[in-house]
């Protein structure tokens, strides 16, 4: 998947914060135990798993096993096969990651274990290095939480090995993109800031933003059946994946499976549910039905995927160390926090002065984007002191920049601001309503600004349309679509037709 259009920025913690997190995730650190421990006596099968002989040497290595295994259980109430399973786990992450190498030195001898230099990387590394090794591990998990448990694995073996993929009701390229799908609108939820932060989200709305159509008002019974089958298998896919580090989960409360069991055994849905196997959501708990975040790390790990699946996923500070001029352009369609927290991370490494004036001179133009950009502009020198005076005095007689000068030094009770006149008044006026059309579109804001404009000053559209500005003719249409005044919204339109013949368009 790929698309031009920016994601919301994301907020992320230093490379060092996370390369601590990295590697402390029980996933990677399991991982990295083995590849000490391994070595050249260490017996490996054809495709480089662990034979069977030595899971219980690795799991007793990853302190898994102890005095109840010889009794089937492990330690810390982990059963010895499910030690056996964590260690055989452990040992694919260290493969695929690179932490350990498979070689194979001759016919006679088979294949050998040998240290791999990713393991250097974890101890010795710069933490871009250990972010790398643990992207490699979030790949492996990944591509495991995609395979479903296969109890019928060998009854849907082909005769020739292969695996039949129609017999065990599976798409491993479906798989994968339902996955990639959930965890992409799991990443949006996060950084959008009308989202719930770095809060969790419920499965059953997350399983539903993937499968109820946006224009479906009430969903039918089919729609959440589909909607319970997928709550189950992202509850399978997420318990995989919190060892990683990607999320932290609360699984689906066990006693609700059990009664949706008995309910299916017995024929007998619940009103308002569908028949599926799983749970359907109702208002009483929504958190008995699992509950799910992206963590930091998670938040770094799905920004790279992102990344490498071509979309443009910003995060704050990426702009910190660029000119203004890319400041004001980049910051242009970020959500107003995100926009305040970038700019603040480029103040921070400027000289008040010396910004203001790099900030007003890259505000300038006449082009489509030019009005957002003093808004921007604007925004910023807000958050600039009484030392960026002189940089707003210099542009008093700008007439694209002396309104907004004005309004900074009005202010913050600046002495002898000369009054603007009626035409930069009305200039600026344009000017902001461009901008605020560009950024919000026909927002609740811009609304009550178009109404007060049009009741405040009488004789307003008849002015107007006079202004040259560049998009005078643009902000006077969208007057007329917003104000709710009929005779308003009329005079506006015909404001913005003269405006127009007076430019010959």
């Amino acid at each position: 998947m790929s698309d031009s259009s920016p994601l919301p920025p994301v907020r992320l913690r230093s490379e060092a914060e996370l390369a601590r997190d990295a590697l402390a995730t029980p996933l990677l650190s399991r991982a990295a135990r083995l590849a000490r421990w391994a070595g050249p006596e260490t017996r490996v099968g054809a495709g480089g798993e662990l034979v069977e002989e030595q899971l219980p040497a690795a799991a007793e290595a990853l302190g898994l096993t102890g005095e109840g295994a010889a009794a089937g259980t492990a330690a810390g109430g982990v059963t010895a096969e499910d030690a056996a399973a964590l260690a055989s786990e452990a040992w694919r992450v260290a493969v695929d990651t690179g932490l350990v190498e498979i070689v194979d030195p001759d016919e006679e001898e088979g294949s050998a274990v040998i240290t791999g230099d990713a393991l250097a990387l974890l101890t010795s590394g710069a933490p871009r290095d250990v972010l790398g090794v643990w992207l490699a591990a979030l790949e492996a998990a990944l591509a495991d939480a995609s395979v479903p448990e296969l109890d019928g694995l060998v009854d849907a073996m082909e005769s020739g090995g292969e695996i039949d993929f129609s017999e065990l009701d599976w798409d491993p390229d479906a798989e994968a993109e339902f996955l990639d799908g959930v965890l992409g609108n799991l990443y949006l939820l996060t950084v959008n800031e009308d989202g719930p932060g770095d809060g969790p989200v419920p499965l059953p709305a997350l399983a539903a933003s993937m499968i109820v159509p946006d224009d479906m008002g009430e969903p039918t019974n089919d729609v959440l059946e589909q909607v319970s089958d997928a709550m189950m298998r992202l509850d399978d896919q997420f318990r995989v994946l919190e060892p990683v580090g990607l999320v932290e989960y609360q699984p689906v409360d066990e006693a609700l499976m059990t009664d949706a069991e008995e309910n299916a055994a017995a024929g007998d849905a619940p009103t308002g549910e569908g028949a599926g196997s799983g749970p359907v959501v109702d208002d009483t708990d929504v958190t008995r039905y699992g509950m799910v975040r992206l963590t930091p790390l998670g938040l770094y790990g799905m920004r790279a995927r992102l990344q490498e699946a071509g979309l443009v996923a910003p995060a704050v500070g990426d702009l910190a160390d660029k000119g203004a001029d890319v400041l004001l352009d980049g910051t242009a369609e970020y959500p107003p926090g995100a926009a305040l927290a970038e700019t603040e991370q480029w103040l921070a490494r400027h000289e008040p002065l010396a910004a203001a004036r790099e900030l007003l001179a890259a505000a300038r133009g006449a082009d489509q984007g030019a009005p957002l950009r003093r808004l921007r502009c604007q925004q910023a020198l807000s958050l600039v002191g009484a030392a960026a005076e002189p940089a707003l005095r210099e542009v008093l007689d700008d007439a694209e920049l002396g309104g907004l000068a004005r309004v900074w030094l009005t202010e913050r009770g600046a002495a002898e601001v000369p009054a603007p006149s009626e035409e930069m008044v009305f200039w600026l006026t344009i000017d902001t309503v461009a901008a605020q059309l560009a950024a919000e579109g026909n927002s609740a804001e811009l609304r009550g600004l178009v109404e007060g404009l049009a009741q405040q000053h009488r004789g307003f559209f008849d002015a107007a349309w006079r202004v040259g500005h560049p998009a005078t003719a643009d902000v006077l249409e969208a007057m007329g679509r917003i104000h709710p005044d009929k005779r308003v919204a009329k005079e506006a339109r015909k404001a913005a037709f003269k405006a127009r013949s007076q430019k010959g368009e």
